[in-house]
């Protein structure tokens, strides 16, 4: 059974960077896209970038473009998220999401086919 689980989260001061794992197992991940999500107090989850798990060019939201970068560990089946200059606004749950037999760019709506991992909370502090 495929799961996921991420960690990094935690308090994290404005204008620093912090890095996210999402540990894969339980599958053959080779052609799975994975992506990351994420769920601020009071507003809907959303989409954040994704990545093939063969390491194709990663796709990102509009609003991650800069900040944000994504890469894999095959090796440790894990893929990461990076966020620089964080800000409170970065304030949120963050999840991963793998698909098999996906593409990076249709991960940006949720299906029934993924899987998730419980999330890992981020606070920014000002």
């Amino acid at each position: 059974q495929v799961q996921l689980m991420e960690s990094g989260g935690g308090l994290v001061q404005a204008g620093g960077s912090l890095t996210l794992s999402c540990a894969a197992s339980g599958g053959a991940f080779s052609n799975y896209a994975v992506a990351w999500f994420r769920q601020a107090p009071g507003k809907e989850r959303e989409f954040v970038g994704s990545i093939n798990w063969s390491g194709d060019y990663p796709y990102y939201a509009n609003s991650a473009l800069g900040r944000f970068t994504i890469f894999r560990d095959i090796a440790k089946n894990t893929v990461y998220l990076r966020v620089n200059i964080v800000d409170v606004e970065d304030t949120a749950v963050y999840y991963c999401a793998a698909r098999p037999g996906a593409y990076a760019q249709a991960m940006t709506v949720m299906s029934r086919d993924d899987y998730w991992g419980q999330g890992t909370q981020v606070t920014v502090s000002s």
